[in-house]
């Protein structure tokens, strides 16, 4: 952490670190008690920080952001991830929009058309997703930037609170 805060200068931020609690996390002592302990603290601080900035693809980024929604009613304006979508097994599909045409570069990639509704299946980290192009039923990758979320919003019931 020291070397972070010599190359960078961050003065409205906070950062908190424990060393010997990141070297817990290391493939020798991963399944020990103070590993553990480790990964419930972190989860607890990351679920009350301002504003959480991690990666989706762990398990422990997402906790941490269920977490943060016991804190704010709907915390998804409070965090961004940096690789992943938020998923949980057995979630209905997640359908995104493609904005901008793409021609397949290479017989893993996937061609699509604005307007053509992609299934993704999972984000590779490195610009592209992987996903079935619902119109050609072709599945491959594809950028990540020329698609938008399809967000689903429905109607939940309301409760009068004075009953």
């Amino acid at each position: 952490m020291a070397e972070l805060l010599s190359v960078f200068s961050y003065p409205d931020y906070v950062f908190v670190s424990d060393v010997d609690i990141a070297k817990s996390a290391s493939v020798t002592s991963r399944y020990s008690d103070a590993s553990l302990r480790g990964i419930i603290l972190d989860i607890y601080f990351l679920g009350q920080t301002d504003f959480l900035v991690c990666t989706f693809s762990s398990q422990v980024c997402r906790v941490a952001y269920e977490v943060m929604n016991t804190i704010h009613s709907d915390a998804s304006s409070w965090f961004r991830s940096l690789d992943d979508i938020y998923y949980f097994g057995g979630q209905h599909a997640h359908n995104q929009r493609a904005i901008y045409e793409h021609k397949a570069q290479s017989r893993e990639e996937i061609s699509m058309r604005p307007g053509d509704v992609i299934g993704i299946a999972g984000n590779h980290w490195d610009g592209y997703s992987l996903g079935l192009n619902r119109v050609t039923n072709k599945r491959g990758l594809y950028p990540s930037f020329k698609v938008e979320e399809i967000i689903d919003i429905v109607k939940l019931p309301s409760y009068d609170e004075n009953s």
